[in-house]
């Protein structure tokens, strides 16, 4: 992780070198370093990532990660409880690999068969990364004394985005309309590639969406079956719902995926403006 004035010295320092060098810019590597702040950083200069490299012989990108965690926190738990496990969680983002997290009450949630009550949403550079906060002992303790003595079930979905969202930690007000896909296991590769390609092109068919990720879930074990995810984010609750309204579009999209889809959750989330 770099500083900004450290990203700003490498810059520097690799056009110095390729003027020393006396080649023409065509001729020479292109370097691409780009940064991201997270917003809610306790440092000075907030978190930096670098989170591409490019060059014209070779190309190595890592995509940011997309970590969702459902909770479905028990009826009778008190209030005070529910805030501490908020508090707590939403404390972890000072954690080095965390670029951005947020955790709070589900706005809305369409499920047939699940009802969760909370929902976490972090980004890491890497799956290293995210393996490292998961096996962090402060993680470790929030888990183990704040969230599963008051929560029925948990359920978590991971995936690696399909481009560089940005910005990395939208702000409070900003409302979140997240989807899990359940497969039929008939499904193959091909056909679940075009169901990421639809669920790709709903960004161009519905105005209002300010960034949108999805791609394959690669943590099976407490997805309870759910293989594709994605998540689209909107300025609030105004432009999610003017969204939903696009009814023909909407339908559209859900026609072509209908038939090889077991399962779907849909859960609405709005970034909460301060700790409860």
């Amino acid at each position: 992780m770099c500083r900004p004035t450290e990203c700003v010295a490498a810059a520097h320092a690799l056009f110095t070198f390729f003027g020393q060098q006396n080649r023409e810019p065509q001729s020479s590597p292109i370097v691409q370093i780009r940064c991201y702040f997270s917003s809610n950083s306790t440092t000075k200069f907030g978190k930096a990532a670098i989170v591409a490299l490019r060059t014209s012989k070779s190309s190595t990108v890592m995509s940011i990660i997309e970590h969702v965690v459902l909770f479905k926190v028990k009826g009778e738990t008190e209030q005070e409880k529910v805030n501490a496990m908020l508090n707590n969680l939403n404390s972890l983002v000072s954690l080095d690999p965390v670029l951005h997290l947020t955790a709070g009450p589900v706005h809305r949630i369409k499920s047939p068969i699940l009802n969760f009550s909370h929902m976490l949403h972090s980004r890491y550079k890497s799956k290293e990364d995210l393996n490292t906060y998961s096996a962090h002992p402060e993680h470790q303790r929030v888990v183990k004394e704040n969230v599963i003595p008051i929560c029925d079930d948990i359920m978590a979905v991971d995936w690696v985005a399909d481009n560089d969202p940005t910005p990395l930690s939208p702000p409070p007000g900003s409302a979140f309309k997240v989807t899990f896909l359940k497969l039929k296991e008939s499904v193959s590769n091909e056909v679940q590639g075009g169901i990421l390609g639809e669920i790709k092109g709903v960004k161009e068919g519905i105005s209002g969406i300010q960034q949108m990720t999805c791609g394959e879930n690669f943590s099976p074990a407490r997805a309870k079956g759910f293989s594709l995810a994605s998540v689209a984010v909107f300025g609030g609750v105004g432009e999610m719902e003017a969204a939903v309204g696009n009814e023909e579009y909407v339908n559209l999209q859900k026609q072509k995926v209908r038939d090889n889809v077991d399962g779907v959750i849909v859960v609405d989330y709005v970034v909460p403006a301060s700790s409860p």
